[in-house]
């Protein structure tokens, strides 16, 4: 997401400086050599195709927060559902190594966007559960 920002302020930039350039341009250009029609033409279509990718590029960071946003819903009606329940996972042994554990959900929290569960003296995401009994 911070790339799609900086190209958003990037091009935010390049129109703004192409703009103050422009006019610049005509301001200064010499009355009986004016500026090339054909030229001025092809710039200004470079500048409404920079518009359109910023616009592009806005829709795009809105769409991506509306998807996250769906998804922490999702994982969290499913976490919820899971309170009360017994699940199996991975857990790392003192010793070193795996083994399946089991245990009881008895919480969810939300901690940097992401779900956890807390079963017994583990915390979990929903990726780790291997089975789910009643």
């Amino acid at each position: 997401m911070d790339a799609i920002a900086g190209t958003l302020t990037s091009a935010s930039k390049i129109q703004s400086d192409y703009l103050n350039l422009l006019v610049t341009q005509l301001k200064n250009q010499n009355p009986l050599d004016p500026m090339d029609h054909s030229e001025m033409a092809s710039q200004l279509a470079m500048l409404s195709q920079l518009e359109q990718l910023e616009n592009q590029t806005r829709q795009l960071q809105s769409m991506e927060g509306t998807f996250q946003e769906a998804l922490v819903t999702a994982q969290r009606r499913q976490a919820t559902e899971l309170i009360g329940k017994t699940v199996s996972f991975f857990a790392e042994l003192e010793e070193g190594g795996h083994a399946i554990r089991w245990a009881e959900v008895d919480r969810i929290d939300l901690a940097d966007g992401q779900v956890r569960l807390r079963a017994g003296d583990y915390i979990l995401g929903l990726g780790a559960i291997q089975t789910v009994e009643d």
